[in-house]
This record gives C-alpha cells, sequence and structure tokens, in this order.
C-alpha cells in the first residue's frame, strides 16, 4: 500500500471514530508504529488532525473546543437518545426523591425518557440548564427546582460563584451529568473554568453521580478537570471504553453501562 494510500484511511478512519491510536494503525496496516506516526506527522503538519499521546484526534479536538448547544443537538442523535434511555434506568420504579440535571444534550435525552415516570409525581427537579428547564416546566406532576446565576449563550446554561454556591447546599440523591471528556488519566474534562466550577460543584453534592457520555468523549482531556474517575458511580456511554480507559474505570469501582 502506498503512503498516500494510508494516509486516506487514516483520514477516513479519524473521521469515523474521532480517535486513531497508533498502535491499532500499525496493526491494520501491518506497518511499524514509526511509519504510522511519520503519517501522522504528515497529516498534521497539512492541517488535517491534531496529534495526542498515543494517537491522533481531529483538527477541532482541542483542549478549548466547545461546540454550541444548537450544533451539538444535531451530533449523534440516536446515540444520545439510546444513553438516555439506558440511563434513565438508574432511577427504579417507584422512585421518590430529588434529580439533578447537569446542562447538555445527552442530559436532555435522559430527562426526556424519564418523562413518561415524572408525570406520576413524587420526584424533584433541579437543574441550571435554561433550556431543559423549559422543557420540564411543561411536565405535569413535576416539581421543578431552577437555580439562577449568569447564562453562557454556548451552553445555555447558569454559572458563576452565585450558582455553585446553591448547588453545594444541595444533596441531590441522584444527579446526571455530561462531560466533554473522560480519561484514564484526566478523569472528567470540560473547556470553560465556569462550566467545571458548576459541574465539580454537581458531582461533589449528588449522593449518585451518573455521567452520560457519547462515544467522541472517551478517552479525550479537555483543558479544566471537574472530577476524578473514583467520583462516579455509573458511566453511560454507546461504546465500551478503550483497554486503558476501561482499566482506570474498574479500579475506580465505576460501573459501565453499554447504551
Amino acid at each position: 500500500m502506498y503512503a498516500a494510500e494510508r494516509q486516506q484511511l487514516i483520514e477516513r478512519r479519524l473521521r469515523a471514530d474521532g480517535r486513531v491510536s497508533v498502535v491499532d494503525l500499525a496493526q491494520r496496516f501491518d506497518v511499524t508504529t514509526e511509519t504510522v506516526r511519520r503519517d501522522l506527522d504528515l497529516l498534521e503538519t497539512a492541517g488535517l488532525l491534531r496529534r495526542v499521546h498515543g494517537g491522533a484526534v481531529p483538527i477541532d479536538s482541542g483542549s478549548t473546543a466547545e461546540a454550541t448547544l444548537v450544533e451539538r443537538r444535531s451530533v449523534h442523535s440516536a446515540a444520545k437518545a439510546a444513553i438516555g434511555a439506558r440511563a434513565a434506568r438508574a432511577i427504579g420504579e417507584g422512585f421518590q426523591g430529588s434529580v439533578y440535571f447537569d446542562a447538555g444534550t445527552t442530559t436532555a435525552a435522559v430527562a426526556q425518557s424519564l418523562a413518561p415516570r415524572l408525570r406520576a409525581g413524587g420526584i424533584e427537579i433541579v437543574t441550571h440548564a435554561l433550556s431543559l428547564a423549559a422543557e420540564l416546566a411543561g411536565q405535569s406532576g413535576a416539581d421543578l427546582t431552577v437555580i439562577g446565576g449568569r447564562v453562557r449563550g454556548v451552553t445555555a446554561a447558569a454559572v458563576g460563584s452565585d450558582t455553585v454556591r446553591t448547588i453545594e447546599n444541595l444533596r441531590p440523591d441522584v444527579a446526571f451529568v455530561g462531560t466533554n471528556g473522560v480519561s484514564a488519566g484526566f478523569g472528567l474534562s470540560t473547556p470553560d473554568p465556569d462550566e467545571a466550577a458548576v459541574k465539580r460543584a454537581i458531582v461533589s453534592a449528588a449522593r449518585r453521580v451518573v455521567v452520560v457520555a457519547d462515544r467522541d468523549k472517551l478517552g479525550r482531556e479537555l483543558l479544566v478537570g471537574f472530577g476524578a474517575l473514583a467520583d462516579v458511580d455509573v458511566l453511560v456511554s454507546d461504546a465500551r471504553p478503550d483497554a486503558e480507559l476501561a482499566l482506570a474505570l474498574a479500579d475506580a469501582d465505576v460501573e459501565v453501562w453499554n447504551a
């Protein structure tokens, strides 16, 4: 196989999987890891990917890259719906208690899956996500508390010191938390410090933390960490973690649910 052909295949695999590994590519193409690294270096020079430890990610996957809420709604929508349905099982039949919803399109999918149960009443919902609050406000039988603060346009969620202090005074039974990245070495992370502070407060406050993350988030590390793997009770995703992350999750006693 010519180098140009191999590099085209690497580009295609990167678009499909959101990440490529040097070792996996070397085995796939039956070449040395040094050959793969040269391919990745050339592709990075051409502005087609970004090198990271052990492989490469798309060029728009920098530590501060963050899509808007509107953009995220159209990405992996089927996978997010499946994740939402699976994660909703963390709330058993007859559950009576409080549930915190973090901001995000995947946590919104959880809320949609829980909608029939919310109508039965007996569940107190808390969120700082204004778009999610607008949807939940129309649910009959749902008791809703919305936490205020400065609203970020990118996520349509409240942030800031007042938001954080309010969350710190809560103790929800279950929190559904979104993340932009989850990795073996860095744990949970997100691009924005204000968002990270709010997420950190949610993780610290909740009795049970359920993290929802589609396959693009697995193995990624963003600028700001907001929780260790040991802070997570359940991780719900539409893909299985790679060997390194799977081992780290097992060591941290995290349940992994596949949608």
